[in-house]
C-alpha cells in the first residue's frame, strides 16, 4: 500500500485512477482546484465516486499557487506523484492562452519543485498526443521528432516533458510522461466530441462534422488508459544511459493502435442510441489534425499492456452512462 498524490482527481482521467488506486487499497490525496472550464456539478459528482473511500482525501488547491502546494506536499509523506491536471483543450488554448501558462507551466514547475523538495519516488505526468503536431510519420513513435506543435495546449505539453528531463537530469527524480490519445469513457468531458455528439443527437440537434468526416483518432477507453497509467506509475522510471539522455526519464504513448474515423464514431453512436446524427460538414479547425495514431510497443515491453477496448465497446458503455447519468 502507497499513499499517492493525483492532481486533477476530480478531472475524468483522475477520478477513474484514484478509483483503481483505492480499489487496490493504496491511501489517495487528490488535488483540485474544481475550476469552471467546464460543469463544476460533474466535477463534484466524480468526487462523490471517490469520497466514500476511507482512505481518499481532497485538497481544493491550485496548481500555481505555490504555497499552498507546498503545504499539501509538506502536510504528507507521497510515495508517488501521478500528475494529470492541467488545463485541457485545443480549441481553448486559442482564446484564453494565459490560463494554459498559469496551469500548464507556472503549475507543472510547482510539481517538480515539490517533489525535489520532499525526494519523490517517482513522478508519473500526462502529456499528450498532441505534441507530434503535423507529423506525418505513421503510427506517432516517441522516438520522432515533436518540436512543431500545432497549438499552444500542445507546446505546453511538449515543454512539460523537457521541464520533467532537467529535473531527472538535474535532481535524479524519475519521471515518467505519458501521451494520451483521444480518451474516452464515462465520466468524460462535455467538451470532448463523444458527449458533443451524443448530446446534440439525443436533442435532435444537428452536430458539425470536422474535416468533412475525413479525421481519424486513435479513440481510447478510459480503462485501459488507468489499467496503463497505473502500471507504469508502479514501475519506477529506471536511469537510461542511450546517447541521448543519462537520466531516470521516459515517455510512453498510451493509444489504442487503432485509428476510427470519424464518421464510423458517429456511426457506432447513432447505433447504440437508436437515432441517426443531422451532421454539418466542417472544414478543419485551427489547432486539429487529420489524423493521430499511437505505436505502443514500448508501453508494451515495459509494463506487458497495451489498450484494445474496441470503439463499438467502449461507445456503448459510455451511452449507458450518459443516459443514466443525465436520466436520458
Amino acid at each position: 500500500m502507497s499513499q499517492i498524490l493525483v492532481t486533477g482527481a476530480a478531472g475524468f482521467i483522475g477520478m477513474h485512477t484514484s478509483r483503481m488506486l483505492l480499489e487496490r487499497g493504496d491511501t489517495v490525496v487528490g488535488l483540485d482546484n474544481v475550476n469552471d472550464y467546464y460543469s463544476t456539478q460533474l466535477k463534484r459528482d466524480r468526487i462523490k465516486q471517490l469520497s466514500s473511500h476511507p482512505e481518499f482525501a481532497l485538497q481544493e488547491v491550485g496548481l500555481e499557487d505555490r504555497d499552498a502546494m507546498g503545504r499539501v506536499f509538506s502536510e504528507n509523506q507521497f510515495d508517488s506523484v501521478i500528475h494529470l491536471a492541467a488545463q485541457a483543450g485545443v480549441r481553448y488554448s486559442l482564446e484564453n492562452p494565459h490560463a494554459y501558462v498559469d496551469s500548464n507551466l507556472v503549475g507543472f514547475l510547482n510539481v517538480l519543485e515539490e517533489c525535489r523538495r520532499h525526494e519523490i519516488g517517482h513522478l508519473t505526468y500526462a502529456s499528450s498526443s498532441s505534441v507530434y503536431g503535423a507529423n506525418k510519420s505513421i503510427p506517432f513513435r516517441v522516438e520522432d521528432r515533436v518540436d512543431h506543435p500545432v497549438s499552444l495546449y500542445a507546446a505546453t505539453k511538449k515543454s512539460n516533458e523537457l521541464m520533467a528531463h532537467c529535473y531527472s537530469h538535474l535532481f535524479g527524480i524519475p519521471t515518467t510522461g505519458l501521451r494520451f490519445f483521444t480518451v474516452y469513457g464515462p465520466w468524460g468531458r462535455p467538451d470532448m466530441a463523444l458527449w458533443l455528439f451524443t448530446k446534440a443527437i439525443l436533442a435532435g440537434q444537428p452536430i458539425n462534422v470536422f474535416n468533412h468526416g475525413q479525421m481519424k483518432r486513435d479513440f481510447t477507453f478510459v480503462d485501459d488508459i488507468v489499467q496503463a497509467v497505473v502500471r507504469v506509475n508502479d514501475q519506477v522510471a529506471p536511469m537510461v544511459d542511450n546517447g541521448t539522455t543519462d537520466a531516470p526519464y521516459r515517455v510512453f504513448n498510451i493509444g489504442n493502435n487503432q485509428p476510427v474515423e470519424l464518421l464510423h464514431l458517429i456511426g457506432c453512436l447513432e447505433e447504440c442510441l437508436g437515432q441517426k446524427a443531422d451532421k454539418i460538414m466542417q472544414p478543419m479547425q485551427p489547432g486539429d489534425v487529420p489524423v493521430t495514431f499511437a505505436d505502443v510497443d514500448a508501453l508494451q515491453d515495459a509494463v506487458d499492456f497495451r489498450p484494445s477496448t474496441p470503439i463499438e465497446t467502449g461507445v456503448r458503455r459510455f451511452v449507458d452512462w450518459y443516459r443514466d447519468y443525465h436520466g436520458a
